[in-house]
């Protein structure tokens, strides 16, 4: 079980001031890479599972209904619904936000009309033109909204490729 460790012990063990040096190298995987590659082009790749008639985005490789292979890949609307949102004072870097952003869950249009929407809500992303008192009255849930696309050149295969989504009408 150990011994517990009071204030006057703590003076008594050494400390010793380091820093790694830690590189990552992330692989992406089948599914998110393909995901990434085509926000780089301008597109939002899900997948579809035929038993369960679910399209997912982000894509998986295997339903999470059936636990089967998915049959095939859609290119899905960068239009959709606001499922859900909330309002971030912590930015990316963990510091404290001057302004909140509004982050939502984006439950994107299937054009292909085989494909059911997901019953995973979506994509999570900023939503921009919204404010903190359309998350407190509830006027964001369900708002329309359509992805800003950063210019094509400036598109790096990230989901920031999409600045984020604002309400239209």
């Amino acid at each position: 079980m150990g011994t517990p460790i009071g204030d006057a012990d703590i003076g008594r063990f050494a400390t010793i001031a380091f820093r790694p040096v830690a590189r990552y190298r992330m692989v992406p995987g089948k599914a998110l890479g393909r995901f990434l590659e085509g926000l780089k082009e301008g597109k939002i790749l899900g997948t579809f599972c035929g038993r369960c008639r679910q399209t997912f985005v982000p894509p998986r490789m295997y339903c999470s209904h059936c636990f089967r292979r998915v049959d095939r890949w859609v290119e899905v609307s960068d239009r959709g619904t606001v499922v859900t949102a909330v309002a971030s004072y912590i930015e990316a870097t963990r510091a404290r936000a001057s302004e909140p952003k509004i982050v939502g869950v984006i439950r994107l249009d299937v054009d292909d009309g085989a494909a059911a929407p997901s019953l995973f809500p979506g994509l999570l992303h900023f939503i921009c033109g919204a404010s903190v008192d359309d998350v407190v009255s509830r006027r964001i849930f369900g708002a329309r909204v359509e992805a800003v696309w950063r210019p094509r050149e400036h598109r790096t295969g990230s989901i920031t490729d999409i600045e984020c989504f604002r309400v239209v009408q």
